[in-house]
């Protein structure tokens, strides 16, 4: 007699779920996306980087003093010793926007930084933690963000005084709402994921949790967001130092600058046109690279 008896139906197995993203895949991706893979992202990238070194090792080779006074007032560009000419106090235009770069750059990376410090930690706390301290750290959030942010950076600096350190307190409190806001966002959705309930069942401590699985799997899109609030930052920086809430003269700045040449608009109008394109110039420029890093960093795009 032939036995009848059929195969038990194979087991579905569940199919391995990807690993984690964790702070060694941002190199993984990295070498396999390339950065700059469009026209505009390539001449940003040339821009942001020739301002930056401008800022750095600008003041080094250029020799004129941008705060000597002389005789040779409103000269015009490619006079002999003068390839910008000179201001209204016969000051060297090339000078002073070459160090004027430097303090502007200055206040707007650091704001940044601040920023970028202050609104990544209280995101990664409200999205972790959930519930009460999330609601009284977003409603926080939610009340600075209700403000005007030229209005609340005009206020905190008028409130502390003028000058650097004010204008990068101003500068930064103010654009950590945005960023705080980003990063509880990202930080609720990773959270849900199973590597970090694991971590939370396995006793890990909160701060490893938020430093070593959230921190670099939200790094990527908040790369890409700080850029961009860079270039709100020295636009800031730009603006209140032209109402003279800034950096304050006689320190060459661009914004300070813009300011000064305005009663020169239809004489010499590169006075205002040469320090407003430079500004302008790293605005866009920051712009097109936070999107250009977004597209590379984003590791659930696709390859």
């Amino acid at each position: 007699m032939s036995d009848t008896r059929t195969a038990p139906p194979p087991v579905a197995t569940a199919r391995p779920s990807s690993p984690p993203f964790t702070g060694r895949s941002v190199l993984a991706v990295w070498r396999r996306r390339r950065l700059a893979r469009s026209w505009p992202a390539v001449l940003s990238w040339l821009v942001l980087v020739a301002l930056v070194l401008v800022a750095v090792v600008g003041p080094l080779l250029v020799q004129a003093d941008p705060l000597r006074q002389t005789s040779s007032s409103l000269l015009p560009m490619g006079s002999s010793g003068h390839l910008f000419g000179t201001d209204d106090l016969g000051r060297d235009e090339l000078a002073r926007l070459v160090h004027g770069a430097r303090p502007l750059l200055l206040v707007a990376f650091a704001a940044t930084a601040l920023a970028a410090v202050v609104g990544t930690g209280i995101g990664l706390v409200a999205g972790y933690a959930g519930g009460v301290v999330e609601q009284v750290l977003m409603r926080i959030v939610d009340l600075a963000l209700a403000f005007p942010s030229i209005l609340l950076v005009i206020l905190l600096v008028a409130a502390a005084g003028p000058g650097t350190v004010s204008l990068v307190f101003g500068i930064g409190v103010s654009l950590a709402p945005g960023l705080a806001r980003l990063a509880r966002a990202l930080t609720a959705r990773e959270a849900a994921h199973d590597y970090v309930v694991a971590a939370k069942l396995g006793g890990t401590r909160t701060s490893r949790v938020l430093a070593r699985e959230l921190l670099p799997n939200i790094a990527g899109p908040m790369l890409a967001q700080v850029v961009m609030t860079l270039s709100i930052a020295a636009g800031f920086a730009a603006g209140l130092s032209y109402l003279g809430l800034g950096i304050q003269p006689p320190q060459p700045d661009w914004g300070y600058m813009v300011q000064a040449g305005q009663e020169f608009l239809y004489t010499a109008p590169r006075l205002v046109v040469l320090p407003a394109t430079f500004t302008l110039l790293f605005v866009v420029a920051c712009n097109f690279v936070g999107d250009d890093l977004r597209d590379a960093l984003d590791v659930r795009g696709p390859a």
